[in-house]
């Protein structure tokens, strides 16, 4: 069990990544001078606002730690010579997503993805980032960008899902299997192969340069499949899972899509099965909040986050018979169970 030295030593290993990724994001001001936010609209959150909720999100990840609720970060992760090789790479970067931020090129992907089959809503420079999800480059560099984004605070918000999924698989037993829509870079699948690492797990992602990377970080854990195929058209069996994950996907689908990957999600999930859902918040759950959301994707290409802020969850997930288990916020996350019913 955790004790107090290692209380004491989380912490300060929180703080600093929080200074050193805030940080990143003064010197990707500094080198981006056009990125300011849109004037009017609601107030948003002061830095003091932000940094508390920053040290409740650290006491919350804590406290979970300390009850046994999942393990601790794993520190190798954060090797010096990789970290310091990721800052280098990612300010290089920003003076290309500045000048695409200026002249609005965030469509620069979509005639040379259109030839892979792509959807259209997927072929675009999310964030105004270079390759959009289609390089190697890209996948090598989005998990550092997201913690600049997020002030260090990325890996403890989405750490909030193995709650809601340790629940579940505790009730599925041994035979349990989950997925992981829109897996990425498979950051959250290695925090869920450190808590159960003979639990079979699936990863889905539509690119196949950010699978190479899941493979490459995934590469020593076992029972660990890489699929590549839309979440609106999930290569899977009826009634085949007992927890489906999905991590910041739903804010940048389109509306009809959405709908399309809520009924895909109810479809494979067993009778007694889990979403677990991580997005970003909405409109209303946070309202100091309110403000900084609202801005959000004037600065950031995001083309169906004004949509995504007004979205009824409960309403979407009940539509296709899922519904609301217990939810929680984590900074500017929220954390969303929705339960398919027993038979």
């Amino acid at each position: 069990m955790p004790n107090a030295i290692d209380r004491l030593a989380f912490r300060a290993a929180q703080r600093l990544r929080r200074s050193w990724f805030r940080g990143h994001w003064l010197a990707a001001a500094a080198i981006d001078r056009g990125r300011r936010p849109p004037a009017g609209g609601s107030p948003g959150p002061s830095r003091r606002d932000l940094d508390a909720d920053l040290d409740a999100l650290v006491a919350a990840d804590w406290a979970a730690i300390e009850a046994g609720r999942y393990l601790p970060p794993d520190a190798l992760r954060g090797r010096p010579g990789r970290v310091l090789a990721a800052s280098r790479a990612f300010l290089l970067d920003v003076p290309r997503v500045a000048r695409r931020r200026r002249a609005g090129g965030h469509q620069e992907v979509a005639a040379a993805a259109a030839a892979d089959g792509l959807p259209r809503y997927y072929r675009q420079n999310f964030h105004f980032q270079t390759d959009g999800w289609l390089s190697r480059e890209s996948a090598r560099l989005y998990d550092f960008q997201v913690e600049v984004l997020f002030g260090g605070a990325a890996d403890a918000m989405r750490r909030g899902a193995l709650v809601p999924l340790a629940e579940t698989l505790r009730a599925a037993g041994p035979g349990a299997r989950m997925a992981d829509l829109a897996c990425g870079t498979g950051r959250f699948l290695a925090a869920v192969k450190d808590n159960w690492p003979r639990l079979p797990v699936l990863g889905i992602d539509l690119s196949q340069a950010y699978l190479a990377e899941a493979a490459g970080r995934l590469r020593s854990r076992r029972n660990v499949a890489l699929v590549q195929a839309p979440a609106e058209r999930l290569p899977l069996a009826d009634a085949s899972l007992d927890a489906v994950t999905c991590i910041y996907l739903f804010h940048e689908l389109p509306p009809r899509v959405r709908s399309a990957v809520a009924a895909e999600i109810a479809r494979v999930l067993r009778p007694g099965g889990r979403l677990v859902l991580v997005d970003s918040l909405q409109r209303g759950d946070h309202p100091p909040y309110d403000g900084l959301l609202e801005r959000f994707p004037a600065m950031f290409h995001e083309p169906y986050f004004e949509s995504w802020l007004a979205l009824d969850l409960a309403r979407l997930f009940g539509s296709v018979g899922l519904r609301p288990g217990p939810a929680e916020r984590r900074f500017l996350s929220r954390i969303a169970a929705f339960d398919k019913p027993a038979a």
